[in-house]
């Protein structure tokens, strides 16, 4: 029973890995990368819809993006969304497809972006600790009900807390490697 308890955290663990993994992914670098628009969508219609499923999205070069809706109608749909999409982002509109220039970063900017990944940061380390913490509560629950042995509760509770260092080692290592990608010029 309180294995699974323990399987489960380390599960849950995962979950936050794998949403930072998916966070740090649309901060923007000042190189061209397709999960910088993953989040943008538009009125097609008046269904919101993602730009990939409405459009080509491809990277030409490091500093460019082009977007070819499959249909070309909704060009203006689709350059009002990104200008509106807080990217900062400026796309050029020539008729048949949308070419999105990614602007190098400003020292400014970049100290913005830092800060702004320490806070995302922050907030997956506690996702984390919350993890361990309803964890804990159960474990101390089945202790109080003589479901598990004291030695066992304690083992268990190391076994969570290695598990919560290594998830927290984890998500400060992509934290570096992110901050090194956003700080290197």
């Amino acid at each position: 029973m309180s294995q699974e308890t323990v399987k489960e955290a380390k599960k849950r663990m995962e979950k936050v890995e794998a949403d930072l993994r998916a966070e740090l992914s649309t901060l923007r670098t000042g190189r061209a990368s397709l999960s910088l628009l993953d989040h943008v969508r538009f009125d097609y219609y008046g269904t919101p819809t993602p730009l990939k499923e409405a459009a080509k999205l491809a990277v030409t070069d490091a500093t460019t993006l082009t977007i070819q809706p499959f249909d070309p109608s909704i060009l203006g749909e689709i350059e009002r969304a990104i200008r509106a999409g807080d990217l900062g982002l400026n796309p050029a509109n020539d008729g048949k497809l949308i070419r999105v220039p990614i602007p190098s970063l400003t020292e400014d900017r970049r100290k913005e972006l830092v800060k702004h990944l320490h806070k995302i940061l922050e907030s997956h380390r506690t996702g984390v600790r919350n993890v361990r913490r309803d964890v804990n509560e159960v474990l101390k629950k089945m202790l109080k009900d003589k479901q598990i042995s004291e030695d066992d509760e304690r083992r268990f509770m190391e076994e969570v807390q290695k598990t919560t260092d290594q998830a927290i080692a984890r998500l400060d290592e992509m934290g570096r490697n992110k901050e090194k990608e956003i700080t290197t010029v």
